[in-house]
């Protein structure tokens, strides 16, 4: 039987498998077969007679979870693993809580607190002590208690934590002890447990019950670890405390693909296996089934550049495929419209379907303009992990204060913003207004103007708060024809209060938000200078309208596609793969991000994430960088990305129109032109500080050979000829048909491959002659 079941194993998988005497690290490249190695040493220990019940299998995931059991029944029948304890950390501790609650004061009956749940007690303790929801904003509130929890600080041990005190003093948030006290004081009185008690009072209930904890220790044989590098302090302690009697223990990962420090995650987890557990053994998947050579021995030579790791170097026996393609554009909006070019291409082709696609992203805000580039081409896609960009909460909320600006109506986008950001005006207040306006045939706006005028039944201060949003929104109405959308815009976020409300966020989905109110502050300037070359109108009215058109677009393709291509972040593509992967936005400070640079561990977790986005892909690898993006509502220069260099050449192809003037690649052999910056000044650009990137004034791109640029006002139309290659940040590459010279009003025709033939104002063109 065993010979039989480990058939299909390499040599390397199969020793990993087969080694059952005490602790075990099995570091498991990407694409090496880490969950066909768990899976066959559950069936092989099953298989010795090793009853499953004394077996306990944990996973970060139900689907991996469930995946791999239904791999176990596959090999040896349903009822052979039917008692296996395999599951999530909190599913499996949760269900040794559930047998042992009344030793740690709760009933075996207690409820599990989902992450709304919790947010709404934190809100409710917040005003019950009647602190500022400004200061102690709810959400980073529950991060900071999940925090605390994640490293085994309960409410009474934080609140007796003078380091603690004394920094909750300085940062403002000297009240949070007593928040989180109440929290737990509230959970504990309810029987309630939110998923982080799940590991917290895991290790409580071990650490006060040792006769506890010898009864698991005994009863489980061997433990199974997945994804190892991804534990936390907690997770950690509760394995070493099961561990301790049998030491049987098989954790398997990879610290190359360590990830989610933002989560609690610890990489010294599984660096310091060796120290944990001195009698290990050491097992290495280093063959990858996933990718091409070139593919593998690329990411290989850019994670060797962290020193911080356990050393392995992938290889695969897959073809050699294509060597990883570095493009380079001049915007943003020109690498949107790169990336779809490459996929249609691919599509027409080399016939990929459109679901062999994946454009992975380091922040979501960056989605807008893929999404864009993908409707001009009729390209299909899905966003995953987040909504598509106009469906975001925080751009919904900013569009619904557009809308009942614009049409005093629009019921739903008062219900919507009246009390966002929060004005104290509930939901009791908002349903007595519409229930008046139903039965009185009143408008609401004409309520919210004059509440104090009808017997609404609200209160005088009620009233007074309504008033003042109507004072708001009359400013907004004045200004509808004042202003151009970009102006509108900015007037209405810093009126309405909603950037001061993103911007002290600082929750990871906090600066999320922020960042895709950002990315709507550059869609709608971008909005405006086209529109101004095309000499349109751009209001915010057209602007509404523009973004109605692409949200119907987006619910029609929602209904009939079911073949897309993927966007996504990359800490959401782990664990994925891709025939064809474009990973975009490869430019300091924001791959790696600015927050990283200063910060020797948070640069190389940032690497890390680079080089688990370029082993998502199987067969092509396409990494984009701008070296001008629109950041913060304006076009901002761009240098590429550190980690492009960091590739070695030898693997890499640069675009027939990159110059690579930027990147440090001077191998003569592929007879392009290598230009610019010296050697020098790369090697010294890690030691660099991070820097604000300097903004570039309203702009004109001229030819390759200048590279430069210049003010738009200072236009020579002499350099524009009829016949030329040119190409614009929203309509992409085109061919110049016409110049019509009239001094400031100059305009020229372009026939544009994906937009048609558009004629702009010369002066506001902004075009790239290539």
């Amino acid at each position: 039987m065993e010979n039989n079941l480990l058939k299909d194993l390499n040599q390397a998988q199969k020793n990993a498998v087969e080694y059952c005497q005490g602790p075990q690290l099995v570091v498991a490249g990407a694409g090496s077969g880490k969950t066909r190695v768990l899976t066959y040493k559950i069936a092989y220990l099953i298989s010795k007679g090793i009853k499953p019940y004394r077996i306990m299998a944990l996973t970060f995931t139900n689907k991996a979870s469930n995946e791999m059991k239904e791999r176990i029944d596959k090999l040896l029948g349903y009822e052979a693993s039917r008692n296996l304890w395999m599951g999530t950390f909190h599913s499996i501790f949760g269900k040794i809580l559930r047998l042992e609650a009344d030793k740690i004061g709760f009933d075996r009956n207690y409820t599990i607190f989902d992450a709304t749940d919790s947010l709404n007690l934190i809100k409710s303790i917040i005003k019950e002590l009647n602190i500022n929801d400004e200061i102690y904003k709810p959400k980073s509130v529950a991060a900071r208690i999940s925090s605390a929890k994640n490293e085994l600080w309960t409410a009474d041990g934080y609140a007796q934590n003078n380091d603690f005190l004394i920094l909750d003093a300085k940062e403002n948030r000297e009240h949070f002890h007593h928040i989180y006290s109440k929290y737990a004081q509230r959970c504990k009185s309810s029987n309630v447990m939110d998923f982080d008690d799940l590991l917290l009072y895991t290790n409580i209930l071990f650490k006060a019950n040792p006769d506890v904890l010898n009864v698991y220790r005994q009863r489980f044989d061997y433990i199974l670890v997945d994804e190892y590098q991804d534990t936390n302090y907690s997770q950690y302690l509760i394995i070493k405390k099961l561990s301790k009697m049998h030491r049987k223990l098989c954790v398997v990962g990879d610290d190359a693909q360590s990830i989610y420090s933002f989560r609690g995650a610890k990489i010294q987890n599984i660096l310091n296996f060796k120290n944990d557990y001195p009698d290990y053994k050491l097992y290495k998947l280093e063959q990858n089934y996933r990718s091409t050579q070139n593919i593998v021995n690329a990411a290989n030579s850019l994670i060797q550049k962290n020193k911080n790791q356990i050393e392995k170097k992938l290889f695969s026996k897959n073809n050699q495929g294509s060597k990883i393609k570095i493009e380079k554009t001049y915007t943003d909006g020109l690498e949107g419209m790169g990336v779809a070019e490459n996929i249609s291409r691919l599509l027409l082709d080399n016939h990929y379907t459109a679901s062999d696609c994946a454009i992975l992203y380091r922040t979501n805000a960056q989605s807008r303009i893929m999404e864009d580039a993908l409707r001009k081409f009729n390209i299909p896609y899905k966003v995953f992990g987040s909504l598509s960009f106009f469906q975001r909460k925080e751009i919904k909320d900013v569009v619904a204060y557009i809308r009942f600006t614009v049409n005093q109506k629009d019921s739903e986008a008062f219900r919507r913003i009246v009390n966002y950001p929060s004005r104290k005006i509930g939901t009791t207040s908002v349903n007595k207004i519409f229930q008046f306006s139903e039965n009185s045939n009143i408008p609401i706006w004409e309520i919210l103007k004059y509440p104090h005028k009808y017997n609404v039944g609200l209160n005088a201060g009620i009233q007074s708060k309504l008033r003042g949003f109507a004072n708001l929104i009359e400013s907004f109405i004045e200004n509808i024809n004042n202003y151009n959308a970009s102006e509108f815009l900015v007037d209405l976020v810093n009126k309405s209060g909603i950037q001061h409300e993103l911007f002290n966020d600082k929750t990871p989905e906090g600066v999320n938000r922020y960042e895709n109110l950002q990315e709507l502050f550059n869609a709608v300037q971008n909005f405006c200078d086209q529109r101004k070359a095309l000499v349109q109108e751009h209001s915010i009215i057209d602007y509404l309208e523009n973004i109605a058109l692409l949200t119907d677009l987006e619910n029609e393709e929602e209904n009939e596609n079911k073949d897309k291509v993927s966007l996504m972040t990359i800490h959401f593509a782990k664990g994925l793969e891709f025939k064809n992967v474009f990973v975009v936005g490869v430019e300091e400070n924001l791959f790696p991000n600015a927050m990283s640079i200063a910060s020797a561990k948070e640069l190389e977790e940032e690497r890390r994430l680079f080089y688990v986005a370029m082993t998502r892909a199987m067969e092509n690898l396409f990494v984009f960088y701008s070296i001008s993006r629109f950041r913060f509502g304006s076009l901002q220069s761009m240098r590429p990305s550190r980690f492009i260099r960091e590739i070695n050449e030898d693997f890499v192809d640069c675009s027939a129109e990159e110059d690579t003037q930027q990147l440090n690649y001077n191998n003569e052999k592929r007879n392009i032109n290598f230009v610019s910056e010296s050697k020098t000044q790369y090697k010294n650009l890690d030691k660099k500080t991070v820097e604000k990137p300097s903004k570039v004034p309203n702009t004109k791109f001229v030819s390759l050979d200048k590279a430069n640029m210049k003010n738009a006002n200072f236009i020579n139309i002499s350099e524009y000829k009829i016949g030329m290659q040119v190409a614009h940040n929203s309509f992409g590459k085109g061919e110049v048909l016409e110049i019509i010279e009239d001094g400031n009003n100059s305009k020229i025709i372009v026939n544009f491959d994906t937009g048609g033939e558009k004629t702009l104002l010369l002066k506001f063109a902004k075009l790239l002659i290539l």
